[in-house]
């Protein structure tokens, strides 16, 4: 039985601080998965408190696994774990069986699992649980009480601040497609004799009050009354998916550049941005500054969103204004704005707003 209690005891350990972990090194993206529970729930007014839930769920896991592991605030520790398991175990059994979003996201991008997998997760861990709490000898407080939380303090307060980090500076891991050193190109590339997914890809543009989407078939080319409004990629037939499927860069004359800019031998500059209205100015200021300089040294320059061209208009400043799907860019960079630097198609750099060289152009002579 000890061996047991010993198993449940690290293996629950563990799973949560790897837990708290891998939604730490990626905030924005466990604040991305709570947007979508809350969209798929209809539950939009509640979107505002999701980077507060991300930061708040992560520390819970991550300080009460590492209670479990190091016996420090032991019971406490305990306490939560089985609270968060009396909520999530139920809860990821109605996810499995409604299915409103396909990857639970209790990994983060680091492990995917789908919402039955996370299910069978979570029944496992309750019974280690169950063994932790039915035991009559819990380890002993070999600290202080006032020590205790004090250290359970300081090693909370180094958690929040790795997570400010992540959140301001990029994943210090990056989980996704776009890191650093990957090809994009290569990274879109389905095997040969494998199943292709099907996607259809529309535009919604306005005139006149109307809203009205279009297929690249039949989009309004050249009838400037219709306004862009958004775009959106919609999978009609399932297949192999490749890691990156829905990389597409148009410019707001409808002219899709991607070849373009994956087959530059020089150096490409992509400002992402997948809301403008909702970014920074003064962060924006600065990208477009950088952008000029970057654009007069001979290199190109994109700025990447999928703001409508309602508002876009509003940004029109000289440099090169492109359209993109909005979960896209949110997978390219998990910063507003953000940037990726390409060479052959390779990103080269990746940078958010707060860690973007200064001197970005000396960099690359």
């Amino acid at each position: 039985m000890r061996v047991l209690y010993l198993i449940a005891r690290l293996l629950t350990g563990a799973v949560f601080v790897f837990s708290g972990t891998v939604k730490a090194i990626d905030p924005t993206g466990s604040a991305i998965k709570f947007t979508d529970y809350f969209t798929a729930f209809g539950l939009d007014f509640l979107i505002p408190l999701s980077m507060p839930l991300a930061f708040i769920l992560c520390l819970a896991e991550f300080i009460s696994g590492f209670a479990l592991l190091s016996g420090i605030r032991y019971r406490e520790g305990l306490a939560a774990v089985a609270a968060l398991m009396a909520v999530f175990t139920p809860l990821t059994l109605v996810l499995a069986v409604l299915n409103p979003v396909s990857d639970c996201g209790c990994f983060g991008d680091a492990v995917k699992l789908t919402n039955w997998e996370t299910f069978g997760k979570n029944v496992v861990l309750s019974f280690f649980v169950i063994i932790l709490i039915t035991r009559k000898q819990k380890p002993s407080e070999y600290i202080r009480s006032g020590r205790s939380w004090l250290i359970i303090s300081a090693v909370s307060l180094i958690f929040v601040l790795f997570t400010l980090y992540n959140l301001v500076y990029l994943p210090v891991i990056d989980f996704l497609p776009y890191k650093k050193g990957n090809n994009i190109r290569k990274l879109m590339v389905i095997p040969e004799g494998a199943p292709a997914p099907v996607f259809r890809t529309t535009f919604i543009y306005e005139k006149d009050g109307i809203r009205k989407e279009f297929t690249l078939d039949n989009y309004p080319e050249g009838d400037t009354a219709w306004k862009f409004i958004d775009q959106k990629s919609v999978m009609i037939k399932k297949g192999y998916e490749p890691p990156i499927h829905d990389f597409s860069v148009t410019t707001i004359d409808g002219n899709n550049i991607t070849d373009h800019v994956l087959n530059n031998s020089g150096y490409t500059l992509l400002m992402i941005s997948h809301k403008l209205e909702k970014a920074d100015p003064r962060k924006l200021e600065k990208g477009f500054a950088t952008g000029r300089r970057f654009a007069e040294a001979g290199m190109e320059f994109y700025i990447l969103t999928s703001t409508g061209s309602d508002k876009l208009k509003d940004y029109q400043n000289g440099l090169v204004f492109c359209i993109a799907d909005e979960v896209t860019l949110k997978t390219m960079v998990r910063s507003n704005p953000g940037y990726i630097l390409l060479k052959n198609g390779t990103v080269a750099g990746k940078w958010s707003w707060a860690g973007l060289p200064a001197d970005i152009n000396n960099m690359l002579k």
